[in-house]
């Protein structure tokens, strides 16, 4: 039973389960992610795991440099502290399941995410920063090269 749906950008985030539904042992969400949406920037996880389950289409997490498409029935196992990211790269929208161990990370997070993103132009980087540093999601951007 879907509990709440949140859309950020394009994508959208269906809640199934929070911390108050599991005595803060987990949360679960699906996700579905159109083709060329975008997605957030690269991080990690300073207090909790997550897994990704495959349902429809492919997503292509990168975790830790490396590219891991996600096909239905297929998992990833992402420990906390590595960084990761995901993109739809494929000609068919993609939908996968996430479980975060312990439950940390709920709709309050995407709520907040989503009224910065969705504001209209660019989002601000600075904000979105914030808001995932605020909830234990720790921005990782890529080196830029010397010009």
């Amino acid at each position: 039973m879907k509990k709440e749906t949140i859309k950020v950008g394009q994508v959208i985030i269906d809640f199934l389960l929070e911390a108050a539904d599991t005595n803060g042992s987990a949360a679960m969400f699906e996700f579905t992610v159109p083709v060329g949406a975008k997605v957030p920037i690269p991080h990690y996880h300073k207090s909790y795991d997550e897994t990704i389950y495959g349902l429809d289409g492919i997503v292509t997490f990168t975790v830790e440099g490396k590219p891991i498409d996600i096909a239905p029935g297929e998992t990833c196992f992402i420990p906390r502290g590595a960084v990761h990211g995901f993109d739809n790269i494929k000609q068919e929208d993609a939908k996968a399941l996430a479980v975060i161990t312990p439950g940390l990370l709920g709709p309050i997070f995407f709520k907040e995410v989503a009224a910065i993103v969705n504001a209209g132009g660019p989002p601000d980087i600075e904000k979105l920063k914030m808001v995932m540093l605020k909830h234990g999601l720790v921005p990782a951007m890529p080196k830029m090269q010397n010009a």
